[in-house]
């Protein structure tokens, strides 16, 4: 059946000014008069400040934390422009020179993300014996000094869309610090949750900032943390491991469970989490470092480990032939060789250091395989995550800060 429509005078005419409409506008702004843009607008003032690329920082206090061999150490920018505000849980990306090259670290934020209002924030760095770069930090950074850090950084906090009312913390050693921050956001009105805590450390005297959160606990109603201590029993704490009985002893009906900590927590809580049976959806870990000892994951190779391969490394016009660890992540050998390449997350979680793996192959452990789907179908790793398997021609992006 023909559908019949008729079109009036009025309606012509409309028709006939849109068909006209590019030609007119063209006119428009041809007649129109060239103005210069100058000053910047509101809304890009605004998201420089709350998103900048990176950030100088220079360090305003530093608290020692005594037999904790930890300390924080406040920052404001040195620009004097206000501190982006940030989500409890978020980290700062440090770019650090040692040596002739430079590298990155991520500190967890455990200031109040109130701070940020008064331009200041806070990250806690503790002992790391055999490590790379806190204890440097430790003995070197003094009060003035100026540190290069990206904005605040991760995913690691409360969403009320996907979590329960209440969250179960689960920390260990300075994996406390995202924690305190929610602590703090709590108690100062910023974050509307239950934080339930259960933090373990070896003894009463290597508990970090155990004033501080028993302070929160005593004027948050909110709050509440349970201290576990697996070398000392002591009155008033619990003794061993944090267990999935103790989770539950502690936990409400429903609930959502966060983890942070050393990695050695991880690999015991991960068959205790399976037993509280939660939907995958209500347990969040913040990012997990790369393991120390890459050869003991599911699936690794174990004829490449302690093997050293060729890596030449394209960068732009430049191209590096240096050599690279199969028991280290490719990210550390570019470190060594001097090579500013892009890095912040060092977990695999971020994406920023994303480099074309043009030939060779890599192992890229379970947990910190975090690419897309698109980058592992076109050859693309995460150098912070990746550990080489063989000879391998990678092409590194410049450093972005």
């Amino acid at each position: 059946m023909a559908l019949n429509v008729k079109v009036g005078l009025i309606g012509k005419f409309d028709m006939l000014k849109f068909k006209n409409m590019k030609k007119v506008r063209e006119q428009a702004i041809q007649a129109a008069p060239a103005k210069e843009i100058s000053g910047d607008f509101a809304i890009n003032i605004n998201a420089k400040n709350l998103h900048p690329d990176c950030m100088e920082l220079v360090i305003d206090q530093i608290i020692d934390h005594g037999s904790a061999n930890a300390k924080s150490f406040v920052f404001k920018r040195a620009d004097g422009k206000p501190f982006p505000y940030f989500r409890a849980g978020q980290y700062l990306s440090l770019k650090l020179p040692i040596g002739d090259s430079f590298v990155t670290r991520s500190y967890s934020l455990c200031s109040s993300p109130k701070w940020a209002l008064d331009g200041r924030a806070a990250i806690t760095i503790r002992s790391n014996p055999g490590g790379y770069a806190a204890d440097i930090l430790l003995e070197t950074l003094k009060v003035g000094d100026k540190v290069i850090s990206s904005d605040p950084q991760g995913f690691f906090y409360y969403e009320d869309l996907r979590d329960k009312k209440t969250v179960v913390g689960l920390a260990g050693g300075s994996g406390i610090t995202p924690f305190l921050s929610m602590a703090y956001a709590i108690r100062d009105g910023i974050e509307d949750f239950e934080l339930i805590l259960l933090y373990g450390s070896r003894d009463e005297a290597n508990i970090l900032f155990k004033k501080e959160l028993d302070e929160i606990a005593a004027a948050c109603p909110k709050f509440k943390v349970i201290h576990v201590l697996s070398d000392e029993k002591k009155e008033g704490y619990e003794n061993g491991f944090i267990t999935a009985e103790l989770i539950k002893k502690y936990a409400p009906e429903e609930y959502s469970v966060y983890l942070c900590g050393p990695e050695a927590m991880y690999k015991f809580l991960k068959p205790e989490i399976a037993k509280l049976g939660l939907p995958e959806r209500l347990f969040r870990r913040k990012m997990i470092d790369v393991t120390k000892t890459v050869w003991e994951c599911e699936n690794y190779p174990i004829d490449a480990k302690d093997k050293v391969f060729d890596m030449t490394v394209k960068q732009g016009a430049a191209e590096y032939k240096i050599k690279c660890a199969a028991n280290e992540p490719i990210l550390v050998a570019l470190e060594r060789a001097a090579i500013k390449a892009p890095s912040r997350c060092r977990s695999g979680e971020c994406g920023w250091c994303r480099s074309k793996l043009i030939s060779g192959n890599v192992f890229v452990p379970k947990e910190n395989e975090l690419r897309r789907w698109a980058d592992i179908a076109y050859g693309y790793i995460h150098p912070c995550s990746s550990f080489a398997l063989s000879d391998i021609v990678l092409e590194v992006p410049g450093e972005y800060y």
